[in-house]
């Protein structure tokens, strides 16, 4: 599953490179979403991107975190806690654009000329999914310092609200928080004993 989203994904975000109007079709705009309906944009967002390094980043860490959490999903599928894991991993995925989308639908909904691109809400959710089941798993800030996931979760929540209520960046930081928020609760959706997990391997260093 993660190597058809990185596939999929890259396909799609190098053709929109060269065709603009291609990428406006896709991306999140929720103007077009909650008054023409087009629903679609909720899921489609995720495979546009607005240059090589946007996306190479999204892809990396999603390579990173993904095939983990495969395994993951596909020990709890053996232990007949899931039916199946791809459909869990794609509930988790575009699951989470949903939830990166929520803020920018609500708040932006009468702005036409608004949208958001990216995986980032999504591959957040793949992320803190991950740190849920393995919350002391070392994770490295600005790819050098490496600290435990769950440092790592809780610093990444702080800052994305606060440059979420500061903005000017350019950077959909809230499309990071509620994707971030949904992947950590995700487990909880699928399996609310998943709680005593998460507990156990937080108590055992």
């Amino acid at each position: 599953m993660t190597f058809i989203l990185i596939f999929i994904t890259a396909v799609v975000s190098a053709s929109c490179f060269r065709n603009r109007p291609m990428l406006e079709k896709l991306a999140l705009i929720p103007y077009r979403v909650i008054h023409r309906r087009e629903w679609y944009r909720v899921g489609s967002h995720v495979f546009v991107h607005g240059d090589y390094m946007h996306l190479l980043v999204n892809l990396l860490v999603l390579l990173s975190f993904g095939g983990y959490l495969e395994r993951i999903l596909k020990a709890y599928q053996q232990m007949g806690q899931i039916t199946n894991s791809y459909l869990t991993y794609f509930l988790l995925y575009f699951g989470g654009a949903l939830a990166a989308s929520i803020h920018d639908l609500v708040t932006r909904r009468d702005d036409p000329y608004y949208s958001s691109i990216g995986a980032s809400g999504a591959v957040s959710a793949v992320i803190f999914t991950t740190i849920f089941f393995n919350p002391w798993n070392k994770l490295y800030l600005f790819g050098i310092l490496p600290i435990p996931g769950i440092v790592f979760g809780l610093l990444y929540i702080l800052y994305s609200q606060y440059m979420g209520r500061r903005g000017g960046d350019g950077i959909n930081h809230y499309a990071h928080l509620y994707g971030a928020l949904y992947g950590f609760v995700f487990p909880l959706l699928i399996d609310p004993h998943s709680i005593s997990v998460f507990w156990n391997n937080l108590m055992h260093l």
